[in-house]
């Protein structure tokens, strides 16, 4: 056999093993390949993915203020939504999405949700020509003048201090413990609508809330907050009962040994 035959069949033999790796077992099939986390700037599957869990889908219903408001998307300006998503509340629950506070989002990507958020809920200024509280205030608020507006706006929805309504208790001390000031203001100003809680227009009949009150009741539901929150902690001697300092007999496994 000649040289180049012995050359061109070796050429085909290698030619044929490279095309049998394709099919070669474990070997992914053709397809979109997975893309990078940070090349992601589509703002229903970013919301999904980073504001559902607490502002709920479509923007409400969640144990966050709905962001589908038109009252609250008027009240807070781009600038201002987008320090909020990028840094989230210091002292709140809000936690920030951007790389600089911890996150794992963009400055892309932040700006594609504060976008997605305006366009897909936005209404325009639907509070222009309205005296609306502003949204955030840098003066400190009159306790007591504070207590007097919670009992004529917010008592008889979410109850007196120490007491229960129909609504639940806002002056629970765990959950003052985890509220903000801007948290409670924003609350207070445009309401939780998806929940049948009024915005600062209608809780008292007739009489808007001024920026003073909403300001005064914010920092008198603070000064409620306890010091130590959750506690006390149910007696050891009370009915047996475990609690976090009392956690009951050890638990047994199936055979008779304690773990």
């Amino acid at each position: 056999m000649r040289p180049g035959t012995i050359i061109s069949g070796l050429a085909l033999g290698a030619l044929a093993l490279l095309a049998g790796c394709d099919n070669m077992p474990g070997k992914p099939g053709p397809g979109p390949e997975v893309p990078v986390p940070s090349s992601i700037t589509n703002f229903n599957q970013l919301y999904a993915q980073n504001c559902s869990g607490c502002h709920g889908d479509n923007g409400q219903h969640g144990a966050a203020i709905a962001l589908n408001s038109p009252e609250y998307l008027a009240l807070i300006d781009d600038a201002t939504l987008r320090q909020v998503v990028a840094q989230g509340y210091k002292n709140g629950l809000m936690p920030g999405f951007a790389a600089s506070a911890g996150g794992l989002l963009t400055d892309e990507q932040i700006n594609a949700i504060v976008s997605g958020i305006r366009t897909n809920w936005g209404k325009g200024n639907v509070l222009a020509g309205l005296n609306v509280p502003a949204y955030r205030t840098g003066k400190p608020g009159d306790v007591a003048h504070g207590g007097q507006v919670y009992a004529t706006a917010c008592a008889r929805c979410h109850g007196a201090a120490g007491t229960e309504n129909q609504k639940g208790s806002i002056l629970n001390g765990s959950y003052l413990a985890l509220m903000d000031t801007q948290s409670l203001r924003t609350i207070v100003i445009v309401g939780r609508p998806e929940w049948g809680m009024p915005d600062w227009r209608g809780d008292v009949a007739g009489h808007p809330l001024t920026d003073a009150e909403v300001t005064d009741v914010v920092a008198w539901m603070q000064a409620q907050a306890p010091a130590a929150p959750g506690q006390p902690y149910p007696s050891e001697q009370q009915n047996g009962a475990a609690s976090p300092m009392n956690p009951g007999p050890v638990p047994a496994n199936g055979k008779g040994d304690k773990f």
